[in-house]
């Protein structure tokens, strides 16, 4: 494989098969994250709270970071998301429909000092979180 005038072939040609060895690379061509994924590739999901819990934080952080157990409507998994805002689990009772999305961790994995925490509420029974915390809006009753 030179690198004469005529090589640009060949030069890409070989560029595209060492890319294989590259772990981004491979898992992005061969589509492996929708597999493991709960969302399955979509930004965000749908949802059923079931329960309300605090997990703790990582070190050297000591505090009890409140999150939800949700059930997701598209294909039933349960997956624990975070409640971002003072006061927010307060807002949100068992059984409410809540929309789910990354909360933005490297790679998709968990978030901070947060372990195992991958998701954040955005909105609870059609109501963005946001507003429900500063007082704008009430919650529907469903």
């Amino acid at each position: 494989m030179g690198n004469g005038e005529f090589s640009a072939r060949s030069l890409r040609k070989g560029r595209k098969r060492l890319r294989w060895s590259k772990r981004e690379y491979k898992n992005r061509m061969l589509g492996l994250k929708k597999l493991t994924d709960p969302l399955e590739g979509s930004p965000m999901a749908r949802g059923i709270v079931i329960e309300k819990k605090g997990v703790e934080s990582r070190q050297p952080n000591s505090a009890v970071r409140k999150c939800v157990r949700v059930q997701l409507i598209k294909n039933g998994k349960v997956v624990t998301a975070f409640t971002p805002g003072d006061g927010a689990l307060n807002m949100i009772d068992e059984h409410d429909e809540v929309i789910i999305q990354g909360i933005g961790g490297t790679l998709g994995k968990s978030y901070g000092d947060l372990p195992g925490v991958r998701y954040e509420v955005v909105s609870v029974n059609g109501v963005p979180l946001k507003l429900l915390i500063v007082g704008k809006v009430k919650k529907p009753r469903r």
